[in-house]
Formats: structure tokens, C-alpha cells, sequence
């Protein structure tokens, strides 16, 4: 038995964060994480890899388009081999500084799996028992397997095998209308797949506005894609050639074939091996973990960060409550966890980014506000750029002008949206943003469009 002042369980970012954290406030500090190769679903299975190949079917594209642009591309061809190897390197670099990092002696790893056997007391693979002052939990997530009849039973592929590739999938179903759903369908797509997106919900990328979920479908179905959205009694059957599924959209039954299905219906945290009934660690209906604004459980001594916890599955909120959760722990004085000015971006083409409280939050918690919005198509960078669909929106407080959100569904969104993000978490004001140079011709400059017209509005 070894004790430490701080056991993390998971290596990933919130998990690294946490550990990091510790050391600097000079506590010891032990790592748990049992995956097979270091990293983290970021960089393993996430972000990195999956921006990787979304960027080169991007590149590809274009190439297919030149003709838009005035220039003469013969051919241009997905080269899976090729895809496969730059992803695995571009990955192996972040892989290998994360693996680095968490080996550079600052801590002790473990390189197994481990559970609670006791309040405070986490046993690993080998029989190994570690005891702590307080316990990080960040595990993260695992790929979610739907009640879908068929879904269990058949050999569907998930999002972490596509991000493995290299070979062309002839036909695909692509299963879910999430960010990585959207994401991996039109990657799929533009690199040669028949691609057929089903979704439960009403629209693509529900968490957003209907709005931005309609610029994206119109950009999916513009490439040939075939979506289908407010889809119920879905079921997945083995054919001769691949598979099917059937469900129900507008009261008639459809049945769509493939030789290929992908589930993207989600993650969920990967919390049910750690035995939490042991310490008392309470959870919600989904299994995330119950925590409070500083990432503290049910538990007093035990935290939790990451996936695991949620309420948002996005990298750098994952950091900050790690860091919120282990400064806590130690009795440091840690800003509250505030998902107010959050940041999300979905990587489609066009991209899709929101950064804020939206229009329906705000009229929820009785807030004045107006909104503005310009589009893409009337731009000067976005229509030399052929990049028209989309459009930009600003939300301000009606009496005051601080900007409270934005959402930008274009070309280059997550960079664009950046330009709010500031304001936003600073509180800025329109009045004050209008002052600001934006130069032209830049996509960045579309944004003056709606922050001049409400500027006008406030001082009306």
C-alpha cells in the first residue's frame, strides 16, 4: 500500500491537468490510466486525429472544385494509405509529448487500470493498492451503445474505427446528428462514400439554433449527401450486400441500404467500472458524474473532471476543471466553474460555432436583448472565397450592449468566432467593439455588419 496526497485516475487532459496542478502546489501526486497507448481521447481518437483527415478532405474538396476558381484540376482522389500514415503522424508527435509529460517524473504513473476499493482507496490490475488525501476522477468516455434493435448485434463500424481507415468505404449509414456525426459524414462523403445521415431529432446538431442546423443540412444535401432528420423506430437489419435500416420520418416507413453503418450516436462516460458505490460517489441518469461548481462530488475528498462529469464534452473545459477540482482539494480559492461565455465549434464545412448564451437561455432567465445578423453570401471575402453559405449574429443586452453571444455558421467559423469570444467573456460592449479596426477584405470584417447595426439600436 502507498499513499499519496492526490491519485488521478485517467491520464487524459482534465486528468494531466489535475496531476499537473498538483505538483505545482507541491502535493504527490499518482496517475492511474490503463488505456493501451497514453494520450487521451483527444489526441488518440478526438480532436487531433479527426481535425487531420476533416482538414484534408477539405483540402481535396477544393481540388475537385477548382474549376470554381478559375483553375484546371484533372483528378483529385482520396489516397487512404496516404490519409492514414500523415494522421498517424501528425498524431504521434501530440501522443508522444503527452506520453513524455506524464512520464517526466513529476509524478508516479501506473499503467493499469484501477477501482475503488475503499473510501479513499484505489486498487489496481496487479492487486497494487494506492491510498490518497483526494481522488481526481477523469476517465473520460466510451462509445455509446444505443437500444437501437440490431445495433448490439451487428458488426457496425464507430467513430474511432474511421478515424483508422485506410481504404474507401463504398456506401455509409451514418447513425446520429452530433458534432462528430456531422463531422465524420462529410469527411466520409468528400472522400468518395454514398453517405445517408439519419438523425432522431428535429435537426442536426440539436444543442444549437435551428438556424445554424439548417445551414449545415443545406450545405450536406448541396454535396449530395441524403438526411434525414425527426426519424423515430429506427431498426438495423444484415443484407446480401451490407445492411439496412429502416425507421419512420413523417408518418411513411423508409428503408435505406449501404454497405457500411457507422454508429455516432454519442459517447457516454465511462464511469460504470470504477465500483463508485464503494466511496459513495453519487451519479446522474446518464452516468455522468454528480458534481458541484468547483467539480467536487457527493463525496467531500473526491472530485471529478473531464467526460466523466460533463456537462460538456470540450477539451479546454475539461483543463479548467481539472484545475478548478485539484486547487479546491488543496484549500486554494479557485474561480467557480461558469459555462456562461462557453466556446463550441463543430468542424463541418461550413463550420458551425456559438459562443455564449443563446437567444432561448436568455429569454428563459428574463433577459433584454436584441440580435443582428449578416450573412455569408453578401461579403466580399466569403463570395470571392465561394464560400456563401452562413451567416454571422450578434446578441446584446438591449439596455446596455454587452455582448452576451454569438453564432457563426461559415467558412472558417472557429477561427471567426474568436473575435466574440473575447467580448463575451470580458463583458464588453457593441459601442466599444465598433471602434475596433477590421480590415478589409477579411472574413473577420463581416462582423461589423451586425455590431454596427445594433450599436445604432442602443443609442436609439
Amino acid at each position: 500500500m502507498k499513499h499519496y496526497d492526490l491519485i488521478v485516475l485517467g491520464g487524459g487532459s482534465a486528468g494531466y491537468a489535475g496531476a499537473r496542478t498538483g505538483v505545482e502546489l507541491g502535493k504527490s501526486v499518482a496517475v492511474v490510466d490503463g488505456s493501451k497507448e497514453l494520450g487521451g481521447l483527444c489526441i488518440l481518437r478526438g480532436c487531433m486525429p479527426s481535425k487531420t483527415l476533416i482538414y484534408s478532405a477539405e483540402v481535396l474538396h477544393l481540388a475537385q472544385n477548382g474549376k470554381k476558381f478559375g483553375l484546371n484540376i484533372p483528378q483529385a482522389t482520396a489516397d487512404f494509405p496516404a490519409l492514414h500514415q500523415r494522421k498517424k503522424t501528425v498524431i504521434g508527435e501530440f501522443q508522444e509529448y503527452r506520453e513524455e509529460q506524464l512520464k517526466d517524473g513529476r509524478f508516479d504513473l501506473y499503467q493499469q487500470f484501477g477501482r475503488f476499493s475503499g473510501e479513499k482507496e484505489i486498487t489496481l490490475e496487479d492487486g497494487t493498492v494506492l491510498t490518497a488525501d483526494k481522488i481526481l476522477i477523469s476517465t473520460g468516455s466510451k462509445i455509446s451503445v444505443p437500444p437501437v434493435p440490431g445495433l448490439s448485434e451487428l458488426p457496425v463500424l464507430t467513430s474511432d474505427e474511421i478515424l483508422e481507415l485506410d481504404r474507401k468505404l463504398d456506401s455509409v449509414i451514418v447513425l446520429g446528428g452530433g458534432v462528430v456525426a456531422c463531422e465524420l459524414a462529410q469527411f466520409l462523403s468528400r472522400t468518395g462514400s454514398e453517405v445517408t445521415q439519419i438523425q432522431r431529432s428535429p435537426n442536426l446538431l440539436k444543442s444549437m439554433s435551428p438556424e445554424v442546423s439548417q445551414v449545415v443540412k443545406t450545405a450536406f444535401e448541396a454535396e449530395g449527401m441524403k438526411v434525414y432528420t425527426d426519424t423515430s423506430n429506427l431498426s438495423l437489419q444484415k443484407t446480401d450486400n451490407g445492411y439496412a435500416a429502416t425507421f419512420e420520418q413523417d408518418g411513411q416507413t423508409t428503408t435505406v441500404e449501404a454497405t457500411e453503418i457507422v454508429n455516432a450516436l454519442g459517447r457516454t462516460p465511462a464511469t460504470d467500472s470504477l465500483n463508485l458505490s464503494a466511496p459513495g460517489v453519487e451519479l446522474r441518469r446518464s452516468g455522468h458524474i454528480v458534481a458541484d461548481e468547483y467539480q467536487q462530488t457527493s463525496h467531500p475528498d473526491i472530485f471529478a473532471a473531464g467526460d466523466c462529469a460533463g456537462p460538456h464534452e470540450v477539451v479546454h473545459v475539461a483543463i479548467i476543471q481539472g484545475e478548478c477540482a485539484v486547487k479546491k482539494a488543496f484549500g486554494q480559492d479557485p474561480d467557480p466553474m461558469d459555462y456562461d461565455p462557453l466556446l463550441t465549434v463543430v468542424f463541418t464545412d461550413p463550420q458551425a460555432a456559438v459562443v455564449g448564451l443563446s437567444e432561448t437561455e436568455l429569454t428563459q432567465r428574463g433577459i433584454p436583448f436584441i440580435t443582428e445578423s449578416y450573412p455569408f453570401d453578401d461579403h466580399g471575402k466569403s463570395i470571392l472565397m465561394e464560400a456563401k453559405f452562413g451567416y454571422v449574429k450578434v446578441i446584446a443586452h438591449k439596455e446596455t450592449g454587452v455582448v452576451l453571444g454569438a453564432e457563426c455558421v461559415g467558412k472558417d467559423a472557429g477561427e471567426l468566432i474568436h473575435s466574440m469570444s473575447v467580448p463575451v467573456g470580458l463583458k464588453a460592449k457593441v459601442q466599444d467593439l465598433i471602434k475596433v479596426h477590421w480590415y478589409h477584405p477579411t472574413l473577420s470584417e463581416i462582423w461589423t455588419y451586425p455590431l454596427e447595426d445594433l450599436a445604432e439600436e442602443i443609442t436609439a
